[in-house]
């Protein structure tokens, strides 16, 4: 079980800058769907990396879906010559970003990113216009199936009636 609370709080005390995306960041624009990890996009700048790999390194990352005892270690370099991990911790599941697809990087989002307050942390978090364009675009059977909800909840937040669905 991923303690979302804990991770956000180890990052904001190291100052990692990241951006919410995935369900986490559906979540917190009100889906209802549940999410198992956090995923967040992170700036890929060497201070940023070095500030991430050192408030991970504690918490035993390692890379989900790995055969237990294959070599890794989670350091600024590794970071720094990789993009993208998908890692197990002892906080729980964090998907680690340098860029998505239909997004691209940090600095490619930074303008679509909203600041919200979880657990007590002021984040930063994908806008709800730009999350469901980054989902379309990862296409995953699972994104897909959130859109239209996140859809109707952008429509309440501007004020607009959803479109009836076909019944057929």
């Amino acid at each position: 079980m991923t303690d979302f609370a804990s991770l956000f709080r180890l990052l904001a005390q190291h100052h990692v800058e990241f951006i919410l995306v995935g369900g986490a960041a559906a979540t917190a624009h009100g889906s209802a769907r549940l999410t198992e990890d956090l995923d967040i996009v992170y700036r890929r700048t060497p201070e940023n990396i070095a500030r991430l790999a050192a408030c991970l390194g504690a918490h035993h990352p390692y890379l989900r879906g790995a055969p237990p005892g294959l070599p890794f270690r989670f350091d600024a370099e590794t970071v720094q010559r990789g993009l993208n991990f998908t890692l197990t911790t002892d906080l729980g599941a964090l998907d680690l970003f340098g860029e998505i697809p239909g997004g691209g990087a940090f600095e490619d989002l930074q303008k679509d990113a909203i600041e919200i307050e979880l657990f007590g942390v002021t984040c930063r978090c994908l806008g709800l216009r730009r999350l469901i364009e980054v989902k379309r675009a990862a296409g995953r059977p699972r994104d897909l199936e959130v859109i239209a909800e996140l859809q109707a909840l952008l429509d309440e937040s501007e004020g607009q009636t959803p479109a009836p669905s076909d019944p057929s």
